[in-house]
C-alpha cells in the first residue's frame, strides 16, 4: 500500500491498556477499533445516530459508549472530532477486476472539471512513475465534464508529461496520445493522427479498430507484477472514495482465449481472458492484501444449446463459495450472447431461458444487463417463465441499469421476488435531446413501486466509479456538466445513500452482514470529508466532491486522509 495518507497519523491513534511500543507484534493485524466523538449514521431501520462505535474481530460489537463492555488490549481508538461517518459503501455492479488490469500506470481523472485539472492529475501520476513508462486512463470520464468540452491535445499532453508516453481514452469516442505514445503506436502500424487522436468504432469494435489495437498493444507490455500493481491501485482508489465492497460483473471473452467452447467473444476494451483475469485478486487475497471486499459474478455467453461454459461454472464452483473478503456470488451480467442482434426485427438471445433455468436449479443469484424497453420486456418475461418452473424469490435475481423501466414492469418483477439494480450512467451523458427530463433511471418510480432496489456504478469504462457522483446524480438529476437531465426523478439524500449501502447486501445474500452499522455486521465504515446530511455544509452541487477521510474494512484502516 502507498505511504503517506494511507497511514494513520499517530496523533489520532492511541492504544488502550498498554503502550504501542510494548505491544510489539502482539497486536499486528488487529481488527479491533473504537471510533469516538463522531456523528455516526448507522442506517439501521430507525436511522439511528450514535457518537461512538466499537469493532471487535472485524465486526461491529457495541454502539455508543463502551463503558461496561470488555476492551481488547489491542483496540485502537480514533477520535473523529465531530466528523460524519456512515457504513461502508457497496457498489452492487462494477468492473473492478478489469479496472485493475488497465495497462500502464492508471490514474482516474473523473473528478477533473477542466483540461488543466485533468492534465495536472496525469502529470501528478507521472511524478511517481519511472521515466518512459506509460501513464494511462481508460474509461470512466467524458469531455462533457470539462468546461472546454473537448479532449486534451497532443501538445497539451507533451507539455505536461514530456518524459512519459500517455494514453487516455474516454468512456465513448476515440483516444488521445502524446508524441512518445504516437511513436510507439506508429511502430505498431496503429493509425494515429498528427494531433494524437486514435479512432474508435461505435459499439463492439472490429479486430482492426485502432482503439482496440492500441489497448491490446499496451496490454502486451504488462507483466504479472504490473497487473498486481494495477489491482492494488484499483483497491486504493475505491478505498479513497469509501467503497468497501465491490460486486464485480465480469468481462467479455477475448478472441483467442482457450477453452471457450464456442462462447461469444468480443474485440472490445471490456474483454479479457476470463480464466486468468482474476489472478491478481487471488494473489493479493492469498497474501492477506485485500483492502476491500470482492464479490464475483461470472459472465457466460454460450452459443451452444447445452450451455457448456455456464454448466461448467455451476458444476465446478459453488454459490457463495469463499470467505468474507472474497467470494463467488452469482452469474451475470449476461448468461447468453446479447449484442449484435436485430432486436427491432424480432431477433432475441438464443438459449437464454434454458441458461436461466439451469442457474435457478442450481440456486444461484443472477443479474441481467438491460438497455431499453424491448430488453426489459424480454428479460422480465423470461424471468416469469423460469419462475413457473423454479421459484426465484429466494435467489435474489435482478435486472440491471433500468434507465427507462416503467411501473407495470416493476410490479411484474416484484411479484416474482426479483429486484432492480440502478446505475446512473446518464451522469456522463449530455441528456435526452436537450430535455431536462427523462434521462433516467426513474428513481422515484422505482422507490414508489416497493421493489427491492440498490445502486451501483457499472464503472470501469462506461461511467464513473466514484459513488458520490452517482449519488449526486440521484439527488440532483444533474449530469457531469451540471445540466439538469432527470428532473422529477430525484430522490432524497437519505434514500440515495441507503441504495448504496443497506439495500445492497440483498444482491449477494448478505443483507444480515453488511450495509449498516449494527452489532454483528461487518466492521466496514467510512468517515466522510464533509457532512453529507447537512445541505448547509455540503450543498447539492458539492455532493459529487465528497470523498473518504477514513475508510475501515473488516476493522482495519485501509485509507486515511484525516487532518
Amino acid at each position: 500500500m502507498s505511504t503517506g495518507k494511507f497511514l494513520l497519523p499517530a496523533a489520532l491513534l492511541t492504544a488502550i491498556a498498554i503502550p504501542a511500543m510494548a505491544q510489539g507484534d502482539v497486536c499486528a493485524g488487529s481488527r479491533n477499533l473504537r471510533l469516538i466523538n463522531g456523528k455516526i449514521h448507522t442506517l439501521d431501520a430507525h436511522n439511528s445516530i450514535v457518537n461512538e462505535v466499537t469493532i471487535q474481530e472485524g465486526r461491529f460489537a457495541y454502539l455508543g459508549p463502551a463503558k461496561g463492555h470488555a476492551k481488547d488490549a489491542c483496540t485502537q481508538v480514533i477520535d473523529l472530532h465531530g466528523r460524519t461517518a456512515i457504513p461502508g459503501l457497496i457498489d452492487n455492479h462494477n468492473h473492478i477486476v478489469l479496472f485493475g488490469l488497465r495497462p500502464g500506470h492508471d490514474i482516474r481523472i473523473e473528478s477533473a472539471t477542466s483540461i488543466a485539472e485533468a492534465v495536472a492529475l496525469l502529470a501528478g501520476r507521472a511524478k511517481t512513475t519511472p521515466a518512459k513508462e506509460w501513464v494511462t486512463t481508460v474509461g470512466d470520464w467524458s469531455p462533457l465534464q470539462f468546461t472546454e468540452n473537448r479532449l486534451p491535445t497532443l501538445k497539451e499532453l507533451d507539455a505536461a508529461l514530456p518524459d512519459h508516453p500517455v494514453f487516455i481514452a474516454p468512456s465513448s469516442g476515440g483516444a488521445v496520445t502524446n508524441s512518445l505514445g504516437k511513436a510507439f503506436f506508429d511502430s505498431k502500424n496503429i493509425p494515429v493522427s498528427a494531433d494524437g487522436f486514435i479512432a474508435r468504432a461505435s459499439g463492439f469494435v472490429a479486430p482492426q479498430d485502432p482503439l482496440f489495437r492500441a489497448v491490446q498493444a499496451l496490454i502486451a507490455l504488462q507483466t504479472p507484477q504490473d497487473r498486481i500493481r494495477g489491482t492494488q491501485y484499483a483497491q486504493e482508489y475505491m478505498n479513497s472514495l469509501g467503497v468497501t465492497t465491490n460486486v464485480d460483473m465480469g468481462m467479455f471473452g477475448l478472441p483467442g482465449t482457450p477453452d471457450m467452447q464456442d462462447s461469444a467473444v468480443s474485440t472490445n476494451i471490456e474483454s479479457a481472458n476470463p480464466w486468468t483475469a482474476y489472478d491478481p485478486f487471488v494473489a493479493l487475497h492469498r497474501e492477506g492484501k485485500l483492502t476491500s471486499r470482492l464479490r464475483l459474478y461470472y459472465i457466460t455467453q454460450d452459443t451452444r444449446p447445452d450451455n457448456p461454459v455456464l454448466r461448467d461454472r455451476l458444476l465446478n464452483s459453488f454459490s457463495d463459495f469463499g470467505d468474507d473478503m472474497f467470494k463467488v456470488s452469482g452469474i451475470g451480467e449476461f448468461a447468453s450472447p446479447w449484442f449484435g442482434l436485430n432486436w427491432a426485427g424480432g431477433e432475441r438471445p438464443t438459449h437464454f431461458q434454458s441458461a436461466l433455468e439451469m442457474i435457478a436449479r442450481h440456486g444461484w443469484a443472477f443479474s441481467q444487463h438491460t438497455g431499453n424497453p424491448t430488453e426489459y420486456e424480454f428479460t422480465v418475461s423470461t424471468f416469469e417463465k423460469v419462475n413457473q418452473e423454479v421459484p426465484i424469490a429466494n435467489l435474489h435475481w435482478s435486472v440491471a441499469h433500468v434507465g427507462s423501466i416503467d411501473m407495470p414492469l416493476l410490479q411484474r418483477l416484484k411479484a416474482i421476488g426479483a429486484g432492480v439494480a440502478v446505475h446512473p450512467a446518464q451522469y456522463l451523458r449530455a441528456g435526452n435531446n436537450g430535455s431536462t427530463t427523462g434521462a433516467g433511471p426513474p428513481l422515484r418510480t422505482i422507490l414508489a413501486s416497493g421493489i427491492h432496489a440498490g445502486a451501483g456504478s457499472d464503472g470501469a469504462l462506461v461511467t464513473v466509479l466514484d459513488p458520490w457522483m452517482m449519488i449526486s446524480y440521484m439527488v440532483t438529476g444533474k449530469n457531469a456538466a451540471g445540466k439538469m437531465i432527470n428532473d422529477g426523478q430525484q430522490i432524497s439524500r437519505q434514500d440515495a445513500l441507503r441504495l448504496y449501502t443497506v439495500e445492497n447486501g440483498w444482491f449477494t445474500h448478505e443483507e444480515d452482514k453488511m450495509g449498516s452499522i449494527e452489532p454483528g455486521k461487518f466492521g466496514d465504515l467510512v468517515v466522510l470529508s464533509g457532512d453529507y446530511f447537512d445541505p448547509a455544509k455540503v450543498p447539492d452541487d458539492a455532493i459529487r466532491r465528497l470523498k473518504s477521510a477514513l475508510t475501515v474494512v473488516d476493522g482495519r484502516v485501509t485509507y486515511n486522509d484525516l487532518h
